[in-house]
């Protein structure tokens, strides 16, 4: 961590980039290939403590964003399995998150402790086949029955460990016409009849994370289920978006840090020419851009924890931090590759998983395309 990190973040980053080096390198090669996800590794997080920071200290409304920040840079700095650490982000910003916000205090009590002990795997199911970026587009319906609660009916897809989740928190519209203002929040047990969920998808990257369909067919869920209230689904969306797009790519500030470091390393070792090839301003101006990167995007991450922290809004910095640190992400992968040459390139090498990973970081929480359209929208354009 740099050095005007604080004190205790600099030592949640260390132990837990030390934790993930010791128990998060299970055969990475072999579950990428395989896209196997690992729920014993699932649970070995919960029991370091990850999931329950998401639950506000006594007295406070929130938890220290910050807090969680540092942790999550030091599982990427330690850990090359970015389809785990990106599941456990979207466990806590899309499930966690919006329970301790908007949750009722019985929802809170029945869903809480097993969300931040791993017993629980949580969801978010929001988007669907013509609802993606467009997401309140969506068609899934809530239909209020006869003598009390909703029947769910539709269809969500790319959901992030639906396959295996235990707890999904699943949007739909009681009012197709009124767009926003119609859609719902539903908390809903995978197990609930009515609710079908297909095996993972075979993904290019972010292979050991679970992601696949959700279908709904008179899927009916009680009154209690409603998170939030009828009709202000658009509200919890929003809050979890807006946790989410700022605080899901620390994991991935990790993972640049390495690959600074390994590239330096690389380019004071490998010689060509008769010197190292750090030597050559081509190879050194790389390495120097991918620095830059670096601390530009840890910048802005950690600016929004430090917001969050405040009790301030973010949703433009959030956006910000998003659409930069994504595309720079993705450069930096692509540089490290580069600069591995021929070895790099090898399926088996963690550059190329890295690059395939880095890709996903463009489309999931939102496009770098709607990140624009947000960061204008809150300039006032």
């Amino acid at each position: 961590m740099p050095s005007g990190t604080d004190e205790r973040q600099r030592e949640l980053f260390e132990r837990a980039a030390d934790f993930a080096r010791e128990s998060l390198n299970d055969d990475i090669p072999g579950r990428n290939r395989d896209g196997v996800f690992d729920r014993a590794a699932w649970k070995l997080c919960a029991e370091f403590g990850l999931l329950k920071m998401a639950i506000p200290d006594e007295g406070e409304s929130m938890p220290r964003l910050s807090d969680l920040i540092a942790v999550m840079e030091g599982l990427g700095y330690g850990s090359d399995d970015q389809g785990l650490l990106f599941s456990l982000n979207a466990h806590l910003w899309t499930t966690m998150v919006p329970l301790v916000l908007y949750g009722t205090q019985e929802q809170r009590e029945r869903y809480l402790p097993g969300l931040a002990d791993g017993t629980l795997i949580g969801a978010n199911a929001s988007t669907e086949p013509e609802a993606g970026s467009d997401v309140y587009a969506m068609k899934t319906t809530a239909r209020p029955a006869d003598g009390g609660g909703y029947f769910l009916d539709g269809t969500k897809t790319y959901i992030t460990s639906a396959p295996v989740a235990d707890l999904l928190v699943i949007y739909a519209t009681l009012d197709e016409k009124a767009g926003p203002l119609g859609i719902t929040a539903f908390l809903v047990e995978a197990d609930t009849p009515g609710l079908e969920r297909s095996p993972a998808f075979d993904k290019m990257g972010l292979r050991t994370a679970a992601m696949g369909r959700v279908d709904l067919r008179q899927c009916w869920v009680p009154d209690s289920a409603v998170l939030g209230r009828p009709g202000r689904g658009s509200w919890v969306f929003e809050s979890a978006m807006e946790y989410e797009r700022g605080s899901i790519l620390a994991a991935c500030l990790g993972v640049m840090r390495r690959q600074v470091e390994k590239a330096v390393q690389h380019a004071r070792r490998r010689q060509q020419f008769g010197e190292p090839i750090g030597k050559f301003q081509a190879v050194s101006h790389r390495i120097a851009e991918m620095k830059v990167r670096l601390d530009a995007a840890r910048a802005l991450v950690q600016r929004i924890g430090v917001l969050k922290d405040e009790g301030k809004d973010a949703t433009l910095e959030a956006a910000v931090a998003k659409l930069y640190v994504s595309e720079a992400y993705v450069q930096s992968s692509l540089d490290a590759v580069r600069l591995q040459g021929a070895k790099g390139y090898l399926s088996a090498n963690a550059e190329s998983w890295q690059l395939r990973d880095a890709v996903g970081s463009l489309l999931y929480s939102g496009t770098s395309d709607i990140q624009h359209n947000i960061i204008a929208r809150e300039l006032g354009l």
